[in-house]
């Protein structure tokens, strides 16, 4: 099962491929599309990013465009998305109304999530003060540095290895409205070097007041993540968790049932897991009569070399 695909919709509005649309369809009204820009840049003729632009701008009411989804921008691995951050800083007096960006929308096919580059995406953020859905996928070359926003609502990192350094850009940053946060921490040979004392600041509550959904997901440590979790103030303010596409055996849940209660909460999602059914059953029990919707589907494969197991997150290169 593939878990990185195109976004369907973003800001609860159906994504639409305005380079294979234009000109061939009646386009819809700015606000009622999440527009995805993407250009092909393989071939004898790659199209230009910035030509996509322009003609996008040109051809809907900015004022209008409340999403925005960028795809691919050019070779992943040559191209950072320093450029694109700067066009969208630059249309800030154009695109007045624009609620939710999402940088990096790339499957597999496309580019493998460790290829695509990154870099320091706050402008955008800094660039709308009123923008409430914030994503980002890939991992490397990504900074984030601690920043104030008043209005976001959703931040979301897709990655294979999620730096450390983000992180605790994250960690250290004021969102007094930020409900829903998603971070796949990955693994260390692409990136991914962030510990459990980076996740400190958010684990220990109060610093996103308004949280309801925390994602610590696909982690090559998700059982001293799981067990952090277990103590963590945090949760008991959440309505959400998601402990999914790790590397989660037995060890991190049983941490994870034993500490305290989660039967305030109403989704559990542990999905791509290495559990045994003995413990698949007793998170079951221990949650489901409570109301608890939980996702247990989708066990890891585990390899087997000279004796040595090796388990894999779900996302990686």
């Amino acid at each position: 099962m593939s878990h990185v695909e195109h976004l369907k919709e973003l800001h609860g509005l159906p994504a639409f491929d305005f380079a294979r649309f234009a000109g061939k369809r009646e386009l819809p009204e700015a606000g009622a599309a999440a527009w995805r820009l993407a250009v092909e840049s393989y071939g004898d003729s790659p199209q230009d990013f910035g030509d996509l632009w322009d003609r996008f701008l040109d051809s809907v009411d900015p004022a209008g465009v409340r999403a925005i989804i960028v795809g691919q921008w050019g070779e992943p691995y040559d191209n950072d998305s320093s450029g694109i951050v700067r066009r969208l800083v630059d249309a800030r007096d154009r695109l007045t109304s624009l609620r939710a960006v999402f940088i990096g929308d790339l499957e597999m096919e496309e580019a493998e999530i460790s290829w695509i580059e990154q870099s320091d995406v706050t402008p955008v953020l800094e660039a709308y003060p009123l923008l409430e859905e914030f994503g980002i996928r890939g991992g490397t070359g990504l900074r984030f540095p601690a920043v104030r926003h008043e209005h976001l609502r959703t931040l979301r990192f897709e990655a294979g290895g999620l730096p450390g350094e983000v992180v605790r850009g994250v960690a250290a940053s004021e969102l007094p409205a930020l409900e829903h946060l998603d971070l796949w921490l990955g693994v260390e040979e692409y990136g991914g070097d962030a510990g459990v004392a980076d996740l400190a600041p958010i684990l220990a509550g109060g610093r996103f007041p308004a949280l309801r959904h925390l994602g610590l997901r696909n982690s090559e440590i998700q059982d001293e993540v799981a067990t952090a979790v277990a103590g963590a103030p945090v949760v008991g303010q959440l309505t959400s968790l998601d402990l999914s596409l790790g590397v989660l055996t037995d060890a991190g849940a049983t941490a994870l049932l034993g500490g305290q209660p989660l039967t305030h909460l109403t989704r559990l999602d542990l999905h791509h897991n290495f559990l045994s059914e003995p413990v698949v059953e007793r998170i079951r029990t221990a949650l489901e009569p409570s109301g608890v919707e939980t996702d247990l589907s989708e066990r890891g494969e585990v390899w087997e070399d000279d004796g040595v197991v090796h388990r894999f997150t779900a996302v990686a290169e």
